[in-house]
C-alpha cells in the first residue's frame, strides 16, 4: 500500500513538516494555540447537539502550547503523527496528572486518552530541537458534538483561586489573551 501511494506522490506524515501538514488538512489557527480543523459532525441530533464531531489539532514548533481550557463535554484523544504530546490535566478535585499522548507505548505513552468533562487540560510540544519532527498531530472525537458554549479558557485569577497549589507549574499554560477571561 505504501509504495502504490508513493508513487502517487502521496507522502506519509512522517515525510512532512508542520507546514505541509496544515496546509494538506486546512488546518487554521485554534484560539487554544496550535492549529485545527472540523473534520466530522455527526448528522443525528441527541437532545437538539449533533451526537458528535471530531477535530484534527497540530501543535508546532511555532505554536507549541494549548492552553489551559476545559469543555463540558468527554473528549478522546487519538494521537496521530509526528512529536508526543504531553498534557497537564487538573480533575474537578484538583489532582493533577500529566499523561504523554504519542507512539512510544513501551515508554508508557498513550495513543488515545479520555479527558472527562470538566477537567481543565493544556497540551504542549516538547523537546523538538532533539527530535526529527516539527510537529505532533492529534484527533480529538467529542461525544455529544463540540459547542463553543460549553468551552472555557483559564485565566490567572480562576486558576489561583480554585488551584494556588498547581499554579507554579501551570502558570505557562494560562493563555496571555484570557488574563482578563470575563467567561471565568
Amino acid at each position: 500500500m505504501a509504495d502504490a501511494n508513493t508513487k502517487r506522490g502521496i507522502k506519509p506524515a512522517t515525510a512532512m513538516n508542520s507546514a505541509a501538514i496544515i496546509a494538506h488538512l486546512d488546518l487554521e489557527p485554534h484560539l487554544e494555540g496550535g492549529y485545527f480543523r472540523r473534520s466530522y459532525t455527526a448528522a443525528h441530533n441527541i437532545d437538539g447537539r449533533a451526537a458528535m464531531s471530531s477535530i484534527y489539532y497540530l501543535l508546532s514548533a511555532d505554536s507549541p502550547i494549548g492552553h489551559l481550557h476545559r469543555n463540558r463535554s468527554d473528549i478522546l484523544h487519538f494521537w496521530q503523527g509526528g512529536c508526543a504530546l504531553h498534557y497537564t490535566l487538573i480533575a474537578p478535585d484538583g489532582e493533577i496528572s500529566h499523561p504523554i499522548l504519542g507512539p512510544n507505548i513501551a515508554a508508557g505513552e498513550l495513543l488515545q486518552m479520555l479527558v472527562p468533562g470538566g477537567y481543565w487540560k493544556a497540551s504542549e510540544l516538547k523537546h523538538i530541537e532533539a527530535l526529527d519532527s516539527d510537529y505532533g498531530l492529534i484527533s480529538e472525537a467529542v461525544c455529544p458534538g463540540f459547542d463553543f458554549a460549553d468551552h472555557e479558557m483559564a485565566s490567572v485569577a480562576l486558576i489561583q483561586r480554585d488551584h494556588p497549589q498547581h499554579w507554579p507549574a501551570v502558570a505557562h499554560l494560562v493563555s496571555p489573551q484570557s488574563q482578563d477571561n470575563k467567561h471565568s
